[in-house]
């Protein structure tokens, strides 16, 4: 927990950092994909505009919960899942943080490939796993600069790559070919809506740092501002150069937006934006990576702080993970890319329901934050009502997948749209609030550590004072 002589900033800090996290490349392939899979620019880049609009509401609902409580994201879904009942959710954080930091390094490597001269993307993406590692060992304060600068200079570049393709195709005439299509639009809205809920996770990593007094209305609007903004800007631009270039894109992503800046300089410097912008995101995924695998080791051990050696040696090993496994998909990047993307949907959507149903409906924002560490605390090891709505979550949206892998039986009736991340968000929401009522049982308000150390551990005192308000569903008194 970070305590509140350590808290510190604004929220329109949140804004930049967001904001160059999703003004990047992977943004660009991410839009550029619902025109790949068949979606007229169009009607994709509504489609986009929707699906973001959508995911980042419930974002940004995640993000408001930081100041008041100041703990990772993760840690707080200890209050639904129960200590070690959280890991469950937190396996598949971490292997999105995986995922995500090795599809952006492939993006990364083909950009630190064409400016240092490099022979393949291979020597690119291990270039700039060293410099993800090095950046996210500096920590968050320098974390927050890249967001700065990746805000600054991807605002710029993206811009005058959105000026360029007006400029070198006939725009008019690659749009509004085809009819609406519902599958498609579909497709390209789980596109974007996959983008912001995949920040669900760890968004509160980063805005537990604000002061406490800080509203959770401008929590949630600098950092749903800052999200939207940035990745509807860049997805209506892939959607673009998707529609005019076709397989030039596919073929080499980067490259080709390098080419289309124009003059050899002009792409140099668009190379160094994409690298910005990556580093900026890759070292989130690196930072959150490490605090989900600490969250996950430490349900078991009961600390609450590591060295900094051990920080370190987890971030390096994390970061070099994702570069051995950014090697191994560099070759089929953009499918690989659309099937995780709608993967991580199905796994997370059903969370985020939890998560969001208990604190603003059923916790009302009411969180004992020392029995978050403490398995015999009110929330216990493991919470039945919370694992089994996951359980159900995920398994109630298989019947509407629409993926490589796997089609459900429903689709075919929906016209082949994907619209299992709706369910998944609806179905779980709808049958965890009733089971969730009748046994939870948060405290009157939210209960903060009697004692804050330098770094914010929880003392043995306040562990034991929290167990003697466990969850009883058979004594709601308690």
């Amino acid at each position: 927990m970070i305590p509140d002589a350590e808290r510190h900033g604004a929220p329109h800090g949140q804004f930049t950092l967001w904001f160059g996290a999703s003004m990047q490349i992977t943004a660009v392939v991410d839009g550029a994909l619902a025109v790949v899979f068949g979606a007229d620019a169009l009607w994709a880049i509504p489609a986009l505009l929707v699906g973001n609009v959508l995911g980042g509401v419930v974002m940004a609902l995640h993000s408001a919960q930081g100041p008041r409580l100041g703990v990772p994201q993760m840690i707080s879904s200890r209050a639904q899942f129960g200590v070690f009942g959280a890991v469950v959710p937190l396996v598949m954080v971490i292997l999105m943080y995986l995922g995500f930091a090795a599809t952006g390094s492939v993006l990364a490597g083909q950009a630190v490939r064409r400016i240092l001269h490099l022979p393949g993307t291979t020597p690119g993406i291990l270039v700039f796993g060293v410099l993800t590692a090095v950046v996210a060992l500096a920590g968050y304060r320098l974390i927050h600069l890249a967001g700065r600068v990746a805000t600054v200079v991807g605002g710029i570049g993206l811009g005058y790559l959105l000026v360029a393709v007006f400029a070198r195709y006939d725009v008019g005439a690659h749009v509004g070919r085809q009819s609406f299509d519902a599958v498609t639009f579909l497709l390209a809205v789980s596109l974007g809506a996959g983008w912001q809920l995949t920040f669900g996770p760890y968004v509160a990593d980063y805005s537990r740092y604000l002061p406490r007094s800080t509203s959770a209305r401008a929590a949630f609007w600098s950092t749903f501002s800052g999200s939207v903004l940035g990745a509807q800007w860049a997805m209506s631009l892939g959607a673009l150069i998707a529609a005019v270039a076709g397989e030039a894109f596919l073929s080499d992503q980067v490259g080709f937006v390098g080419e289309l800046a124009g003059p050899a300089a002009v792409g140099f410097l668009i190379y160094l934006v994409v690298l910005v912008g990556k580093l900026t995101v890759n070292c989130l995924n690196a930072y959150g990576g490490f605090m989900s695998i600490l969250t996950t080791v430490t349900a078991f051990d009961g600390r609450s702080r590591i060295t900094p050696a051990a920080r370190a040696l987890y971030i390096t090993a994390f970061t070099a993970a994702a570069t051995v496994v950014a090697v191994a998909a560099s070759a089929d990047f953009l499918d690989n890319f659309k099937n995780f993307v709608l993967l991580l949907l199905m796994v997370f959507t059903p969370w985020s329901a939890i998560n969001l149903t208990d604190y603003y409906l059923v916790s009302r924002e009411r969180v004992d934050i020392p029995a978050l560490y403490d398995p015999d605390g009110r929330y216990g090891r493991w919470n039945v009502p919370a694992l089994s709505s996951y359980a159900l979550g995920v398994l109630a949206q298989i019947p509407f997948l629409a993926q490589k892998l796997y089609t459900g039986p429903l689709t075919d009736r929906l016209g082949g749209a994907d619209v299992s991340w709706i369910v998944g968000l609806v179905f779980t929401a709808a049958v965890y609030l009733p089971w969730a009522r009748r046994t939870a049982d948060p405290p009157a308000e939210t209960v903060h550590p009697a004692d804050e150390p330098e770094g914010g551990s929880v003392s043995k005192s306040n562990h034991s004072n929290s167990s003697n308000n466990r969850r009883n569903p058979a004594t709601k008194e308690n």
